[in-house]
């Protein structure tokens, strides 16, 4: 007879109970059961509407539950006062859809706005430490450039350099590859994947892009908008090939036929 593991299940970086999302009296989605670990790559998927904009906000505090917790490596998140989530929050890098960089600072001021606001580094060390941000997304050189001066894919960037500033452990990204063109959107993917690799990030990504989600995602959510509530939670790609939801398995089989080349190999 074996005896006990000495390796005991490893806690969920975030563990989400029971949670149900209203505006109101209108409810988004109810009872989300699901977890994300230490280095996942997890992503919230659904179509149109189903809720994964606001199911990052009640993650990332900007909004409440109606019912359920959020817990960060088993403390919750949620019951905590509001006054006291500061330390909670300073564990996440948050980059919003439209890259949210202020267009009247440069590059590296944009990035250096919250290191001086939450740290007391001299000035050049926050310059150097700006440089350091912005060549782990491959924008070296460019500190001095103004959003308006580069491309869509390259503001993405900067927006990612932006969410690290405080050296996060959590990576929250919202629709990151939006508006971008194939070859710019791959190319945010591998870079998602070195920073994970590199920096041993948890990232949670917003994202309905089928190349994307193939090709980075090891965990997820659907989203399912018919029954308000979750359809399934797993690899992407197991899900897409054995999931016994039919909605799970359209949304992530949508445009096999036409265009097989966005299905990666497993």
């Amino acid at each position: 007879m074996s005896g006990p593991s000495n390796n005991p299940t490893p806690q969920a970086k975030i563990a989400v109970r029971g949670l149900t999302m209203a505006y109101g009296d209108f409810v988004v989605m109810r009872d989300l059961e699901f977890e994300v670990m230490e280095k996942d790559i997890f992503i919230i998927m659904g179509g149109s509407g189903c809720g994964k904009s606001t199911l990052l906000r009640h993650l990332i505090g900007l909004r409440e539950p109606a019912k359920g917790s959020i817990l960060y490596e088993g403390e919750d998140f949620t019951a905590t006062d509001p006054s006291e989530r500061g330390a909670f929050i300073k564990r996440f890098g948050v980059m919003y859809q439209s890259g949210a960089l202020w267009s009247s600072l440069t590059l590296a001021e944009n990035i250096a706005l919250p290191i001086e606001e939450n740290t007391s580094l001299s000035p050049k060390a926050v310059r150097d430490l700006v440089s350091y941000k912005l060549s782990l997304v491959g924008l070296s050189g460019y500190e001095d450039y103004y959003p308006a001066d580069i491309s869509g894919g390259m503001n993405k960037r900067a927006g990612i350099a932006r969410a690290m500033a405080l050296d996060p452990d959590i990576l929250f990204l919202d629709e990151p590859g939006a508006g971008l063109d194939p070859l710019s959107s791959r190319r945010l993917d591998d870079l998602i994947l070195r920073l994970r690799d590199s920096l041993g990030s948890t990232v949670v990504i917003v994202t309905h892009e089928l190349a994307s989600i193939f090709a980075i995602a090891n965990n997820s959510i659907f989203l399912d908008t018919a029954t308000r509530t979750q359809g399934a939670t797993g690899d992407p790609k197991q899900l897409r090939d054995h999931s016994d939801n039919p909605a799970v398995r359209t949304f992530l089989r949508r445009g096999e036929d036409e265009s097989p080349a966005t299905r990666s190999p497993s």
